[in-house]
This record gives C-alpha cells, structure tokens and sequence, in this order.
C-alpha cells in the first residue's frame, strides 16, 4: 500500500497489544522466550513482548515505524533488537513465537508461499504463529501487493499445527483512517508440532 503509516500511528497510539498476541502468550503459560515481531509497526506488541519478560527482533519496512518503536520508553532489562527491512524479505533465527498482527496480508501473493515457509521453518516445536491473514470477501481482496486467503488454504497453511485459535470475522467498520471498510479476517494462533 503506497501510503505512509504516520497517521495510522498518530491514529492507533496507545491502542491494548492485540488479542491474538496476548492468547498465544497465555498458551505459554509465562514462559518468556525469543519473538520475532514480523510488521512491528510503532511496537504495540512488541512492547507488551519485552513488559513479560521477551528477547524481541521487530522488523518493519517502514522507518518511521522503527523509529516510534525505538522512541517509546522500553521496560526495564528489555532486548530489543530492530530491524528496517520488509519481512517477506527478510531471514530470522529460530524462535519462540512469530507474531505477525495484520502484516501478512500485505505481503505481494507472489511471494506469500516462500514467506509461510520461514514462518513455519523458523519456529522450534511447540513455537507459535499468531497473527492475522485476510479472506476473500475482505473489501482489499484484488489490491495489488497484497494476499487474502479462504478459510481452507488458511487451514491448509496450518498443516503441521495445532491450532489453538482459528476465529473468522466479517465485519463493517470506519478505520483508524476514517474510511469505511468490510473486513474479513481470520485471526490465528497455532502451535508448532514439529519442526519444519
């Protein structure tokens, strides 16, 4: 998408760490390990990430993104490492949880399958995915420079998981840009059952 995030930020600051990600944390049961934050954006999960305790990579393409990440006040002790670099781009070590909260979608449909791979490949047994992939009916599907899934390719993504969360969701909203909009979406929470 060829606009800037700055008013989405402006829009959004102080917005709760998204549902999906706080699930995935709780199916760890308080175990802090290593994320990678994939589509970090201003941190809103990332920061919730490092308050429990997480070693964090948060890549985001966009610099002002990594720049308000930086710039917010990190809980005592945090390991944050950043990185300015589009995901499906991107390599990352072995890890804990890869959460990607409405980042994928935006991610070119042709290069989609090779990004799901290091997803999956780079999450130890028992890691997880958590995060969101839009469907069909979504009013972005056809945009060019972005992915949408039905629900059986997003089940067959999920092949080698367990899935802990698999919700769909349509619904009509203005965003935080003022626009009206139909999403559908499916958020995720899987765990790894093996490694890939």
């Amino acid at each position: 998408m060829s606009e800037g995030f700055s008013d989405y930020y402006d829009a959004t600051a102080g917005r709760p760490p998204r549902p999906t990600l706080l699930d995935a944390l709780d199916w760890f049961a308080g175990a802090a390990g290593f994320a990678v934050d994939l589509g970090c954006g201003d941190g809103r999960d990332t920061i919730e990430l490092l308050r429990r305790g997480w070693r964090v990579l948060a890549i985001d393409a966009d610099p002002d993104a990594i720049a308000r990440l930086r710039a917010r006040t990190l809980p005592a002790g945090a390991e944050l490492e950043t990185r300015q670099a589009r995901f499906e781009r991107s390599s990352w070590p072995r890890c804990d949880l890869v959460n990607a909260s409405f980042s994928l979608p935006l991610c070119p449909a042709e290069e989609f399958p090779g990004l799901w791979r290091r997803v999956a490949g780079s999450l130890v047994p028992g890691g997880r995915f958590a995060g969101q992939l839009y469907g069909p009916r979504d009013d972005w599907a056809g945009r060019s420079g972005m992915t949408h899934h039905d629900r059986a390719s997003v089940e067959a993504l999920l092949a080698g998981f367990a899935i802990e969360r698999l919700e769909e969701e349509e619904s009509d909203v203005v965003t935080p840009r003022g626009r009206p909009k139909h999403w559908h979406i499916f958020h995720i929470v899987a765990r790894a059952l093996m490694g890939h």
